[in-house]
């Protein structure tokens, strides 16, 4: 499995490794220019662009090959399932590459709206110039926290499909729930507010929209 895996990241890796320009445009600059705001990418070494376009092809390697190695990690959490759950596997790898991406999509639509509003926040006072390694791993970051965070409506669905929690036991958890999303909006965005709150707030929504799920998928007792 864990060999499978690697080989299909490494499959996927180098067809963005040879177009990490154009990939680099259409994700980074197209995040800055919906910034509406005059930000300046610098970088500060000379082998910089070098590890920029090896991380923008291994981070996009990840992302295409999120099929299957979700795919994979159900597999192999499948043999201690009964024979009737284990048919959730397939509709459980495919939603969560479904909720995968759309955290991703979810964070480049916010990541605009946060940089127009830190870039203004000192507008005509401090022109932003953003070292692109250090913009890069905030993208990254933001952009993954985001996909895996997405995923708690997939992993409610499957512990209610297997009686290990219902809506009521989050109902009833609902208190202790909101701390722990900020604690780990905490852990997972860069070390700013705007972000962990990004985070958070829709952490909240899918919270609540598992316990809908739960509701509705819970399994007989």
């Amino acid at each position: 499995m864990l060999i499978f895996c690697i080989c299909t990241v490494i499959a996927c890796t180098i067809p963005c490794g040879i177009y990490w320009k154009n990939i680099f445009d259409a994700v980074v600059a197209h995040t800055l220019r919906l910034c509406q705001s005059k930000i300046h990418i610098i970088y500060t070494a000379p082998a910089e662009t070098v590890m920029l376009s090896v991380k923008i092809a291994v981070v996009c390697g990840i992302t295409l090959a999120s099929p299957i190695l979700f795919q994979q990690i159900w597999s192999f959490i499948s043999p201690a399932l009964y024979k009737n759950e284990k048919k959730l596997v397939l509709p459980t790898a495919l939603a969560s590459t479904f909720c995968f991406l759309s955290g991703i999509a979810f964070s480049f639509y916010l990541l605009p709206l946060a940089l127009k509003f830190l870039t203004e926040f000192a507008a005509g006072t401090i022109d932003p110039f953003f070292k692109i390694d250090e913009y890069l791993s905030f993208l990254i970051k933001l952009a993954l926290a985001f996909g895996f965070a997405f995923q708690l409506p997939v992993i409610v669905f499957v512990l209610s499909k297997i009686n290990l929690i219902d809506h009521k036991f989050l109902l009833r958890n609902f208190r202790y729930a909101i701390v722990l999303i900020f604690i780990v909006a905490a852990i997972l965005t860069p070390p700013d507010v705007l972000s962990q709150i990004m985070l958070a707030m829709p952490l909240l929504v899918l919270y609540a929209l598992s316990i809908l799920i739960a509701f509705f998928a819970g399994g007989k007792k």
